[in-house]
């Protein structure tokens, strides 16, 4: 594990360096050491280059200041699960000493500014992972290669699942109403590594080339062993898969079929529901825990500290959540929990409490010391889950029609977090698909899921008396502050965008 660690870091230098300085639309940026041909003749030789440099994408994962800023809010994947998890407002700001999101994202300043860092990080994070696939993607062939050796179609199966990854959540990030979207221009779309200014395509070119993406990465994938659960494998894809067609609102005859694959293929299984040590009643620390599907084990040798997930929401880390920016649970979502609902269980029921709603029994460093023992965040990251899954099927069952199978799934589901789940037969058409998006939002607090459900189920939020700012107002999923702008960095270096619109 060491050694793989100490690869990753390494990697994740190298990466670094590939098309990431300032001006990043340049087709050949400053500082890059590397291209495809140069890899290509590199991978020839030693073949684990390939999976070497794909590595450096699942490092820029968790790398800080991968958006490109030196905000303690640019950490990688995690920090833009808090984005959406506060813009969908089941993350309440409930006191905030060092101005952390406050403005920013809880009062939705940066999403109506395009010359705030926030818009800039978003776009700057996901492009640079496209670029990284697109290094790795070429280096083999390109678009349409087909490898013959199969450690090189899993290289290459991941290569095109986090390509499609990230332009899925650019599709979410950056525009505002998908289906209404559907025709227009919305995104650049990149095939090829270096950036040229790609004029902008269409949400439906876009979603083409996402699912084509995660389809060569199933057909790739099949088969792999991955060394460790920070890799892409089968059922991942399929997950984000399902995940992307859902989005479309369209296919969700298909989304019950890719999600059923997913459930076949993934090596999880649901989390305890009653183990304090990573089941449902708390932990979410270990990469090892039967749920998680895809995550990453931190550690001294990663050395993340107070700029990190952990930093800003747990408050037995090293970090803001411990001394004055409390995240909690919106009170208005944990009000709609049953009495008898072990997630309530997660968050601390003290209303006289200036830590009232914070998940101090559901995210925590094993030491469970306030303010933390340690500045090295130890406790790992989790990217999905096997609850995902089985949720997202649900739903697809429920919205396609076949409500007696999506009822019979939904009460096996919620009678694992309820004593009494008889209340679920009497639900049907848009109720239980209510009852299901509820349930979506309880079961993934503060595990960046809550935003992608409710722009699929183009829901309202109204926001509880715990938020700082915009106490009971509603918001749509479609308002234009719940999606962030075409960065003004991108607007001056393409000369084929030349507006937000």
């Amino acid at each position: 594990m060491k050694k793989y660690i100490r690869n990753i870091i390494g990697v994740a230098c190298l990466a670094s360096l590939i098309g990431c300085e300032d001006d990043f639309l340049d087709e050949q940026p400053t500082g890059s050491i590397i291209n495809s041909e140069q890899l290509a003749d590199a991978i020839e030789l030693n073949p684990e280059l390939g999976e070497g440099t794909l590595t450096g994408i699942y490092a820029t994962m968790f790398t800080t200041g991968t958006g490109g800023t030196t905000s303690q809010t640019d950490f990688g994947q995690k920090g833009f699960d808090i984005y959406g998890d506060m813009l969908a407002s089941d993350m309440a700001l409930t006191t905030s000493s060092y101005g952390w999101y406050r403005s920013s994202i809880t009062e939705y300043q940066s999403p109506v500014d395009f010359t705030r860092n926030e818009n800039y990080q978003v776009w700057r994070y996901y492009y640079r992972i496209i670029n990284q696939a697109n290094l790795i993607i070429d280096s083999f062939g390109g678009n349409d290669a087909v490898p013959e050796s199969e450690d090189n179609k899993y290289t290459l199966g991941q290569a095109f699942a986090m390509r499609a990854h990230s332009y899925f959540y650019l599709s979410q990030y950056m525009i505002n109403d998908v289906e209404a979207s559907f025709n227009s221009e919305t995104l650049p779309i990149y095939t090829e590594p270096g950036f040229v200014g790609n004029p902008k395509s269409t949400t439906a070119e876009v979603y083409a080339l996402m699912e084509d993406d995660l389809n060569k990465a199933i057909e790739f994938l099949d088969g792999y062993a991955r060394p460790s659960k920070t890799q892409v494998d089968k059922a991942i894809a399929q997950t984000i898969l399902g995940y992307v067609l859902a989005s479309r609102r369209d296919r969700w005859q298909d989304v019950v079929t890719v999600t059923e694959n997913a459930l076949a293929n993934t090596t999880a299984s649901p989390m305890d529901t009653t183990s304090t040590v990573n089941g449902i009643k708390g932990g979410f620390n270990d990469v090892n825990a039967t749920g998680w599907m895809w995550g990453v084990d931190l550690n001294n040798d990663i050395g993340l500290s107070l700029v990190s997930w952990w930093g800003q929401i747990d408050a037995y880390s090293y970090g803001y959540a411990a001394i004055g920016d409390n995240k909690a649970m919106d009170v208005n979502l944990y009000n709609s929990m049953s009495e008898d609902d072990v997630r309530r269980e997660q968050f601390l029921d003290d209303s006289e409490s200036p830590r009232y709603l914070q998940p101090l029994f559901k995210f925590y460093d094993s030491d469970r010391v306030i303010f933390g023992s340690s500045q090295i965040v130890k406790a790992d990251y989790i990217y999905m889950r096997y609850e995902e899954i089985v949720l997202l099927n649900i739903e697809a069952l429920a919205q396609s029609g076949q409500e007696g199978a999506a009822k019979s799934a939904l009460k096996d589901f919620v009678s694992t977090r309820v004593d009494d789940p008889s209340f679920v037969d009497a639900l049907s058409g848009q109720n239980l698909i209510d009852e299901i998006y509820k349930q979506t939002r309880l079961e993934f607090w503060g595990e960046g899921k809550t935003y992608l459900a409710l722009k699929r189920n183009r829901g309202t939020v109204e926001r509880g008396a715990n938020h700082l700012s915009l106490v009971g107002e509603s918001i749509s999923f479609d308002d234009e502050r719940m999606t962030f702008e075409i960065p003004q960095q991108e607007i001056q270096d393409n000369n084929n965008i030349t507006s937000q619109n």
